[in-house]
């Protein structure tokens, strides 16, 4: 945390005068809940510089599963300079990603410093992360009923993926919010229509680790209130459609030397052909290794298992990994190698904290590094064809009860994701399950009310 403060000081008075020519009047002191929600303080930039070294105070109980008490003292946020962001929508508010500390220490249950203290441990080892998201997200409208659909009525198409019409009729919206990512000097790359109808999706060019993850935190809140403002709602929920491909969010992972900027994930010489180095396969021993642990952090809901779960959806495919494994350019793959020098993770979705997901994937990874483990041949099937390799590759946690299980079992990712933290993120998480299991649904009642 010493760190930030530290950075702040050195770049307060360049931001300073940046905010005073830009006529930015307010900031958002913002940070994530366990859960990846923002929770943030609106503060007149003329008190920045105050906030920047004291932090913006927070009763860490009204936030929840901070690990405080009513009785215990503030929770400080200290904004993070070089995460300054200025609102496309309303030009006078700067949002900044902050870190927690309580008395100046930094706080075990701030994502942020996880993700931070991870990165720490990969420095020592000589790499820094870069990484690239693909969040997809629905677009849809609530009925007087409660009941969702998709906000574009003619999208209806069982395979509307890539179809022109469909993104054409939603220009205004994407073409908004492209416009205010490139203003974010984000470099939008491309942008489509999904799998699923009302599903979309926004590429934009990688960064190191933090920017990464601060990016997507923001991504998600933009998008959100882009979708409020026209009567919309937006969604990451992994699965809001029964029948529907859910919202995935792969990402994109390679390391690099920090001192000579060099991808130490890329080597020509790789015999497998996907041009990738020994430390790379390390790494992705290490994702394969813990894979069912590690599944509990960045699938972190009950909904996430319908998604991960299923087998099919209206469009002939879920896109979703089912199997611990990896393969070159294979979207059936855990881990997909799309080209040298990277590698694609795609069990994550869109319910996780951008941080700890980060966090727990490096973790991981850096852990196969250290031992030096080998992920086996590369598999080049269709790993959909369940019937034929059930036998030869474990599969993934079916229920969110079976990824806490083996994230229990797991003391290297508790460990390097901090055991005081994870201990309350596990109880929360099989909290969730329990209040799932024991609610009674609709499909129960319809099933079951007159047939027993």
């Amino acid at each position: 945390m010493i760190g930030i403060v530290e950075s702040n000081n050195k770049v307060l008075e360049e931001t300073l005068k940046f905010i005073e020519g830009k006529k930015i009047k307010l900031a958002l002191a913002s940070f994530s809940d366990l859960n990846g929600s923002l929770r943030a303080k609106l503060i007149p930039t003329s008190r920045l510089q105050s906030v920047c070294q004291s932090g913006a105070g927070f009763a860490g109980f009204a936030v929840g599963d901070l690990g405080h008490g009513p009785h215990d003292p503030d929770i400080l946020c200290i904004p993070d300079l070089r995460s300054m962001t200025i609102l496309p929508w309303n030009k006078e508010i700067a949002w900044f990603a902050g870190t927690l500390t309580e008395d100046g220490t930094p706080w075990p249950f701030c994502s942020r410093t996880i993700l931070l203290n991870v990165l720490a441990k990969a420095k020592s080892m000589g790499y820094t992360m870069k990484t690239g998201v693909e969040p997809e997200f629905f677009l849809v409208k609530q009925g007087e009923d409660g009941k969702i659909a998709p906000f574009d009525e003619q999208d209806k198409e069982l395979k509307p993926c890539y179809q022109q019409q469909a993104l054409m009729r939603n220009i205004e919206f994407l073409g908004t919010l492209i416009e205010y990512m490139n203003e974010l000097k984000w470099n939008v790359t491309q942008a489509d229509h999904e799998d699923a109808n009302g599903q979309f999706e926004i590429n934009f060019d990688f960064s190191d680790a933090v920017t990464s993850a601060d990016r997507h935190t923001f991504f998600k809140y933009m998008i959100r209130t882009m979708a409020e403002e026209r009567g919309l709602i937006a969604t990451f929920m992994p699965k809001p459609f029964s029948n529907l491909t859910g919202n995935g969010c792969h990402m994109h992972v390679s390391l690099w030397d920090e001192r000579e900027e060099r991808n130490v994930f890329e080597d020509v010489r790789d015999q497998k052909g996907f041009g990738l180095s020994a430390v790379a396969y390390h790494f992705i021993a290490g994702i394969l290794h813990h894979a069912k642990a590690l599944t509990a952090i960045v699938c972190p809901t009950v909904n996430s298992y319908k998604r991960l779960g299923a087998l099919n959806s209206s469009s002939g495919s879920t896109w979703a990994p089912n199997f611990i494994s990896y393969g070159g350019n294979n979207r059936t793959q855990l881990i997909r190698i799309p080209d040298a020098g990277r590698i694609e993770f795609r069990a994550m979705d869109g319910s996780c904290n951008p941080y700890l997901a980060t966090a727990a994937i490096l973790a991981a990874g850096l852990d196969g590094i250290e031992k030096r483990m080998d992920p086996g041949e590369p598999f080049n099937g269709n790993l959909y064809m369940f019937h034929s390799i059930e036998n030869e590759f474990d599969k993934l946690p079916s229920t969110l009860n079976e990824a806490i299980e083996a994230l229990e079992s797991d003391e290297v990712l508790v460990k390097a994701l901090g055991e005081t933290f994870m201990e309350t993120f596990m109880k929360r998480k099989r909290a969730e399950w329990k209040e799932y299991h024991d609610y009674v649904s609709e499909w129960e009642v319809e099933k079951y009310l007159k047939g027993y």
